[in-house]
């Protein structure tokens, strides 16, 4: 499954999931964009990148910020030229809640970084995938069909929904002009994501019916397959990556 010549921008490319697909795309010698805020985690992952098969393109950039989100599109046209995948990854979350008078803090931010980010980094890749004929890969989360058992997670679960249906009204719009749109939806996954929310709650602990919890690089390679020829007859579609844990 190689994605030698393609072209691949992986938003919040940092740590964690993220990390595992520019890696894995490198491995299969893509020329990736590696995009995210902390430039010094981003350059241990390019480094692991080029290590393995490429040497990505690393921009530090925040993708809530419109001028930031143009200019890494366009640092990526004029490095290779063309963009045949868009991996939206980048995501967060803040927690709040109804009763503590904190969500609609919590929910503007989410929603800024979570859905309204990711619609703004869609449309401006757009005009080059549809040249390529490329696709599209948001990374969602089985929170946007199982809502977290803790309210205070609500936004994240809001903002996971909306990302789910934005990826079905993409995939039916672009469908007319060759671009694929899909989305996965990783159940917990052993990352930094809890983390950097601020969180100590480890999802290590979090029972599955498979009795495991994955490894970004198992979401990873549910990416790459959805962005190859394989998958050329898939678009609008969620695929779920969770050992179970939607079903339980």
């Amino acid at each position: 499954m190689s994605f030698a010549s393609k072209v691949v921008i992986v938003t919040g490319a940092s740590s964690g999931i993220g990390a595992a697909i520019a890696i894995a795309f490198a491995k299969e010698k893509a020329n990736v964009t590696m995009v995210g805020r902390n430039e010094t985690k981003l350059k241990k992952v390019a480094e692991e990148c080029e290590r393995n098969g490429s040497k990505p393109l690393v921009i530090v950039a925040d993708i809530t910020n419109e001028d930031q989100v143009k200019s890494l599109i366009k640092e990526t046209i004029v490095k290779f030229g063309k963009l045949d995948v868009l991996v939206n990854n980048a995501g967060m979350a803040k927690f709040g809640t109804l009763m503590g008078g904190d969500m609609l803090q919590a929910y503007d931010e989410t929603m800024k970084t979570n859905v309204r980010a990711q619609v703004h980094v869609t449309t401006e890749a757009l005009q080059h995938l549809i040249q390529t004929k490329g696709n599209i890969i948001n990374i969602s989360s089985v929170a946007g069909t199982r809502p977290s058992k803790s309210a205070s997670l609500t936004s994240y679960n809001i903002s996971k929904a909306a990302l789910n249906h934005f990826t079905k009204c993409a995939a039916l719009e672009l469908s007319t002009r060759g671009v694929r749109v899909n989305s996965v939806s990783p159940g917990p996954v052993r990352s930094d994501f809890m983390e950097n929310a601020g969180s100590t709650f480890s999802l290590e602990s979090v029972p599955t019916p498979l009795g495991k919890i994955s490894g970004p690089e198992e979401i990873a390679d549910v990416v790459l397959f959805l962005a190859s020829d394989r998958a050329k007859s898939i678009t609008g579609s969620d695929y779920i990556v969770d050992n179970g844990y939607i079903l339980s």
